[in-house]
């Protein structure tokens, strides 16, 4: 595994990490600034343990918001990456709640929409969170 710190991005590859440019996508979730050497940890042993071939975070000392993003990457279908990328999430507690509960409906973003700069409106994903889990009981419904 190599970590890698690049233009205001922290990087953990495996060293076998493949990927198809065309299905390449991620999962994302927030922190805040304060969370920076959690999030550090998270993204190591993401990759360690096989979660993913590749992870990263945004440095939050680089950037002028007090918010970072992660992104942990996988092909659109690898079935069984969603599921382990999905079940990490929920073990570290990474998916936000609604105000009742309820985990948020986040989605997978492929490579080719950041590329098309598909961002806020302009995004829409085909692969969500409610796909695999029911949002109001966090269980799997595949």
């Amino acid at each position: 595994m190599k970590k890698i710190v690049l233009f205001g991005w922290v990087f953990y590859l495996a060293e076998d990490k493949k990927f198809d440019k065309e299905k390449c996508g991620k999962w994302m979730f927030f922190f805040n600034k304060d969370e920076v050497e959690k999030v550090d940890e998270i993204c190591k042993k993401a990759v360690e343990q096989g979660v993913v071939k590749e992870c990263k975070y945004s440095d939050v000392l680089n950037f002028p918001k007090n918010d970072g993003v992660s992104c942990f990457y996988l092909n659109c279908d690898d079935e069984e990456g969603h599921k382990k990328v999905i079940t990490y999430f929920l073990n570290n507690n990474l998916i936000p709640r609604t105000k009742l509960g309820k985990l948020y409906n986040i989605s997978f973003k492929k490579d080719t929409q950041t590329r098309a700069k598909e961002y806020g409106d302009k995004f829409s994903s085909d692969i969500k969170l409610e796909q695999f889990i029911d949002l109001n009981t966090g269980e799997w419904i595949k």
